[in-house]
């Protein structure tokens, strides 16, 4: 049972509150860098490693730090992981740096790191926010690669790089522009509600607290304030 539940905390990122198909968190550089599968991969995995660090020290300063300032506190911690993991491509790989560009250092005020580090990291302990921060950072990164390799096929014929359909059907270059992302992000949204509904779930209609799967977690009282005037409508 135990297991299952530590289970829980990193499979919920992936599928049941997946940042971006379910929660609708971090969109700009969703639709901003995955003009290639390799850019996706990229930032998903840098934000990935902000968000279980940021986690983990939140989670162990969570009795240390004031209520009142604890969103300049969290977001002191994640600019600090951020400064590290850009620094760090930017020696390692400057060819995904160079690609992400602006959207590397914005990852500090990436909504999906702040909510989880507001709604998770500052309420439970270490594994859990650790396996949270990790299983969000997964269902991110799956998202964009998915979302790059789409649009790098249909927009350039290729995968990583490689040709695949470049060499006998003209790439649709609209794919790789911002109209293209925003096509391919509504498709996704759009298969992500229908599994859910089939699930028995409720599908993401509007970006309120209303259809938030995190609400509950969060327990905030917009989040009641909103649901309850929903309901008076």
């Amino acid at each position: 049972m135990k297991n299952n539940k530590y289970s829980g905390y990193f499979t919920n990122g992936i599928v049941k509150e997946n940042p971006v198909l379910r929660l609708v968190l971090g969109t700009c550089p969703t639709l901003a860098v995955t003009t290639a599968a390799i850019n996706g991969i990229g930032m998903g995995l840098s934000a990935t490693l902000v968000l279980v660090c940021s986690n983990l020290v939140i989670s162990l300063l969570r009795n240390v730090i004031p209520d009142k300032v604890r969103i300049p506190a969290f977001i002191t911690i994640i600019a600090g992981f951020v400064s590290v993991v850009q620094m760090l491509v930017k020696a390692f790989l400057p060819s995904i740096d160079k690609a992400l560009g602006i959207y590397l250092p914005l990852i500090v005020v990436n909504c999906i790191i702040l909510a989880r580090a507001e709604m998770f990291a500052s309420k439970n302990s270490v594994l859990p926010s650790v396996l949270d921060g990790l299983g969000m950072g997964v269902g991110f990164t799956a998202v964009l690669t998915l979302m790059g390799a789409i649009r790098e096929l249909l927009g350039a014929g290729t995968i990583f790089s490689l040709p695949v359909t470049a060499n006998f059907i003209s790439p649709m270059i609209i794919f790789l522009l911002p109209p293209g992302g925003f096509f391919v992000f509504g498709m996704l949204v759009a298969a992500s509600n229908a599994i859910a509904k089939k699930n028995g779930k409720k599908a993401v209609m509007h970006l309120g607290c209303e259809s938030c799967p995190s609400k509950e977690i969060c327990g905030k009282a917009e989040c009641v304030k909103e649901e309850e005037a929903g309901v008076n409508e």
